[in-house]
């Protein structure tokens, strides 16, 4: 009897592919010191099913080297509990797989498709499982449906997809060297000479990441607003008013629009043309990750990792397809059909879904992007076994709306101009509506379009000005990143993968060097990017990163050796290194000063002392360790006006007034509540006010 263990990289795809081989026998779940292991019998063959939970190996320097030196040259691939605190549960993780490993003489890699999943995999086979990852099969799966599933495992590759294993552990270990020796250099010069401890870290795509938010905010600063003036217009139409746009969108002198205004001011005007046109809206590319990101965060404000978050743990309910994946194309193999038909039982979609059935041949619209190992995102047409908490419906319906368009006719949009001339000037009147909606009715409420419907009109026609006057305005910035757009400039420059670019974004907040949806970047970002761009200004560039991106994927297609590029890498990463260690002195006093001016600004309220008008600032008593408001004026005034403060969860300051009082709101967050938003006076003074009322009640 064949003994087969197969890994899997989450405990719930675990147990689903264990229940799809078990051709509808028992499936025995044993749980050894917290471990899942699912136990299948199959004719001729027991099988094991576990999950690696993740990545249990990770990379980290030689043993012999000081933790906190650099620069560090030297990596090797270790258990994570080793190199992470906190993670000293995976030790048991590990154990358990290899106890299992001992009964197995075939071996399968079941972890995601993708490169991540693939070092998962391999590295579990290679560390755990004795070097297994020699002779171990691949599955290959796009959804975790039982046939799918049941298929992947009868086709199972002999080999475990070396070159995509390969490129993923580069991946891992070039942003190791190069993030352990950047941020070891920021955080250690910081603390050696700048008197200050504060973690900071940069990277090969962290560090061009933020630079793009530093130059966006630098450019908006530096940005000098030139006036201009339009022209705004309502014309009469029988018993019909219409805005009219003038000939000239933006008119540079005050006197040119002054005139303009004052020559048309009460005149009638005429038609003398009228053009329409027909066009065709064609259906949207259905969903790869990143597009589904910006969708998600247009309509509801989610960030691109809570999105992927959102996506995963359906992908793990087997109702949607595989999330990471780059791909707009949807092939046949899919079965259209057959998924339509399973959604078309969910009442939300009956009604639209059943005149897509009646076409005779289902083709959707499909994008350029193209991803060999998974297709675009797609509904399963499986049906939720469990209650969906309110942003997973809301990211499942934008799924399966957009797939569901992805089928429809295009939709025929006609537009209308029409010339108004008053005394040599020109003015124009826009129409715009559906006359077929075709796809649009299947994507809605996600399809906006505005439509302007015009009267009847004819060329000769008289119409009337009603109202015309100038406004002066002047050129706007541009706009700041938020999530969504800075996940597209970063993948338009080609840094970081799929997988990544949303957990960097995170980063810059975690770090505080972003704050806000709309990105600004703090002045510990600003001095990190110019610390950087003085003394390496290679790692805040995107062409090394770019470059180095194009090489890791060479790997993938064999055309360049794993080895070779690491090399390469550190050859580029060696002078910087020496750089800044030749300016240690310059480079912590800078960051020093920045650090704790930071900390000052986060802590200092806006709101003065309204006894002595003193700085305000968010304290802790040294002895209760209790945070409160306290007056600076305390030492050199006497002051000792005080506010109390939540003493659960993290606390920020808003930068908001109260619409009461004019002081400073606060938010605090607690894990598992929402955000608090309090005004510290408005309490304290309610919380007297009962006091005293219950003091006259006793009384």
């Amino acid at each position: 009897m064949t003994t087969t263990l197969i890994i899997c990289e989450k405990p719930d795809a675990a147990q689903r592919i264990a229940e799809s081989l078990s051709d509808r026998s028992q499936v025995i779940r044993r749980s050894k010191k917290g471990v899942p292991i699912y136990e299948v019998a199959r004719p001729g063959e027991k099988i094991f099913v576990c999950s690696a939970l993740g990545h249990l190996y990770s990379v980290d320097q030689k043993k012999g080297v000081t933790r906190k030196a650099y620069p560090v040259w030297d990596l090797a691939w270790k258990p994570r509990y080793v190199i992470e605190r906190r993670q000293e549960r995976l030790r048991t993780w590990i154990e358990q797989i290899r106890q299992v490993s001992r009964e197995a003489d075939c071996f399968v890699n079941a972890c995601d498709y993708d490169i991540e999943g693939s070092v998962i995999g391999a590295m579990v086979l290679k560390y755990a499982c004795n070097g297994a990852d020699r002779n171990a099969k691949r599955m290959k799966f796009s959804t975790l449906t039982t046939k799918e599933l049941q298929e992947a495992y009868a086709n199972s590759s002999i080999d475990l997809d070396l070159a995509l294993v390969n490129a993923g552990m580069c991946r891992h270990e070039i942003d190791w060297v190069y993030g352990i020796n950047l941020s070891r250099a920021l955080t250690d010069s910081a603390h050696e000479h700048g008197k200050v401890y504060s973690t900071l870290s940069t990277g090969r795509v962290q560090g061009p990441t933020l630079r793009f938010v530093v130059d966006r905010e630098e450019e908006i600063n530096c940005f000098v607003p030139v006036p201009y003036w339009t022209i705004e217009t309502v014309i009469k139409v029988g018993n019909s008013t219409i805005d009219a746009q003038y000939e000239k969108e933006r008119i540079s002198s005050k006197s040119e629009a002054d005139k303009s205004v004052a020559d048309c001011t009460g005149e009638s005007g005429t038609i003398t043309d009228i053009e329409s046109h027909r066009s065709e809206i064609y259906p949207p590319f259905p969903f790869d990750l990143s597009t589904l990101q910006a969708e998600a965060y247009r309509h509801f404000g989610l960030r691109p990792s809570s999105t992927l978050g959102i996506a995963e743990r359906l992908y793990l309910d087997t109702l949607i397809s595989y999330p990471r994946t780059s791909s707009q194309k949807l092939p046949p193999s899919i079965e259209y059909r057959k998924i339509l038909e399973s959604l078309c039982a969910l009442e939300e979609y009956g009604a639209k879904i059943s005149r897509l059935l009646s076409l005779p041949k289902l083709s959707p619209s499909e994008g350029q992007r193209f991803d060999p190992a998974h297709p675009a995102i797609y509904p399963t047409g499986n049906m939720p076994t469990r209650v969906l908490e309110s942003r997973e419906r809301k990211v499942y319906d934008l799924i399966v709306r957009r797939f569901v368009a992805t089928f429809g006719e295009p939709a025929i949009r006609q537009s209308e101009k029409v010339s108004v001339s008053v005394k040599g000037h020109v003015f124009y009147l826009k129409g715009i509506h559906i006359l077929t909606s075709g796809w649009i009715d299947l994507y809605e409420p996600y399809a906006d379009f505005e439509e302007i419907h015009l009267p009847s009109l004819s060329i000769g026609q008289t119409v009337g000005i009603v109202r015309i006057v100038s406004t002066d305005r002047f050129t706007q910035p541009p706009s700041r990143f938020n999530p969504s757009s800075l996940l597209k400039l970063m993948e338009k420059e080609n840094i970081g993968t799929k997988a990544t670019r949303a957990d960097i974004i995170d980063t810059l907040y975690d770090r505080g060097y972003i704050v806000g949806e709309r990105m600004t970047p703090t002045p510990l970002a600003f001095n990190v990017i110019e610390v950087l761009k003085k003394y390496c200004p290679k790692v805040v560039e995107t062409g090394l990163t770019r470059e180095l991106e194009e090489k890791m994927q060479s790997i993938e297609y064999g055309k360049e050796q794993r080895e070779h590029v690491l090399v390469e890498a550190i050859e580029h990463l060696r002078p910087v290194i020496d750089e800044l260690q030749a300016r240690i002195s310059e480079v912590g006093t800078e960051l020093g000063k920045t650090i704790r001016e930071t900390r000052l600004a986060q802590i200092t309220l806006l709101s003065p002392c309204p006894r002595c008008g003193s700085r305000l600032v968010v304290v802790r008593n040294s002895r209760t360790g209790k945070r409160f408001i306290g007056c600076t004026g305390r030492w050199e005034k006497g002051c000792t006006f005080s506010l109390p403060l939540p003493q659960i969860g993290g606390l920020t300051l808003s930068r908001k007034s109260c619409s009461k009082c004019g002081f400073e709101l606060v938010i605090v967050k607690a894990r598992g509540r929402r955000p608090m938003i309090s005004c510290p006076m408005c309490f304290t003074e309610k919380r007297h006010g009962q006091a005293a009322q219950s003091k006259q009640t006793l009384s």
